[in-house]
């Protein structure tokens, strides 16, 4: 057991190894805990030795977060003509990463578990966070070689918004501090955000602006953007590489359609693994995704998952 809950749940721990991968997963949140490559010393994610900290600081460290990933706006959505109001868990002006109750706070059921893969399954029922339908999720979490992916997948008894996604913060050097990260993104068109970090619904582009990680460039604070890998199901495709400056790299694949970036600006100084103190920009949140606010924006790619539908999405982070 790794901790327990407030009301006595119990929180397990479970470890993951194959090649030259080794992971600890929470069944909290499916939270990725830890995560380490032969030959380097530190721990290549962001995390917490209690199960406190995870609910406390609202950062979402490695969790799968959902059911539907990122903002809302107003934390209202409208579909098939009738209007829902969900949790404004965000300055009570967004619906965040599902709410203050969403994926990232439930514990996961174990479906299955061998030493490099772990089959785990939340229920989250209709009316939850204000969200239609009784969503059945499931993820998959397998290590190999030097590669790290998640399958994720869902379905719902009534149309919903289905977007999930997993959120560790990466942290390839082990030095507190990611700004020395060098980044690559292949997009051509980025999402502008309002003042809320909501998206105006313009899709801009790259070209010219200090969002075109076409060519890799330093990560920079005051990033929280999403990036437009593409409006239709692809896929899977490289589509990020993030690589240190002691060495350590990491590509990105996804069958997603859009990949938020996030420069991990909120750490306050808490502690995590090793006794490591986490301050603003210790990790960078790489999180693929559906594009942020879709249920409110026409012009972005459809977010609702109707019956009869599988919602699935795979993403793979490889370490070299």
């Amino acid at each position: 057991m790794f901790d327990t809950l407030p009301d006595g749940r119990a929180v397990h721990a479970l470890d993951l190894h194959a090649g030259r991968l080794r992971a600890r997963v929470l069944t909290l949140g499916a939270t990725l805990q830890d995560l380490r490559l032969d030959g380097v010393a530190h721990p290549l994610v962001l995390g917490f030795n209690r199960a406190a900290d995870y609910l406390g600081t609202g950062l979402y460290a490695g969790a799968i977060v959902g059911r539907f990933a990122n903002r809302i706006a107003g934390g209202r959505f409208t579909l098939d003509g009738r209007s829902h109001d969900l949790d404004r868990n965000e300055g009570g002006q967004t619906c965040l990463h599902g709410g203050q109750d969403g994926t990232h706070a439930h514990l996961w059921t174990v479906l299955d578990h061998a030493p490099d893969r772990l089959h785990l399954g939340l229920i989250l029922p209709d009316g939850h966070m204000g969200f239609t339908g009784t969503l059945r999720i499931e993820a998959i979490l397998s290590l190999s070689g030097s590669g790290l992916t998640y399958d994720l997948s869902a379905t719902s008894d009534a149309p919903t918004p289905c977007s999930l996604a997993p959120h560790p913060y990466f942290d390839l050097d082990g030095k507190g501090d990611i700004r020395g990260h060098v980044l690559s993104i292949a997009a051509d068109h980025y999402l502008p955000l309002d003042h809320n970090v909501v998206p105006t619904g313009q899709i801009a582009p790259v070209q010219g602006t200090d969002f075109d990680f076409r060519t890799a460039r330093p990560v920079w604070a005051g990033l929280d953007h999403n990036f437009c890998l593409s409006d239709a199901p692809s896929p899977l495709r490289p589509v990020a590489r993030l690589v240190g400056s002691t060495g350590v790299a990491m590509t990105v694949q996804t069958t997603a359609l859009g990949f938020q970036v996030y420069d991990g600006r909120h750490f306050r100084g808490e502690t995590g693994l090793d006794g490591r103190r986490y301050g603003p920009h210790a990790g960078v949140a790489l999180e693929p995704q559906n594009w942020p606010d879709a249920p409110n924006q026409p012009g972005f790619p459809d977010s609702i998952l109707r019956p009869g539908q599988v919602w699935r999405c795979t993403s793979q982070f490889t370490f070299e």
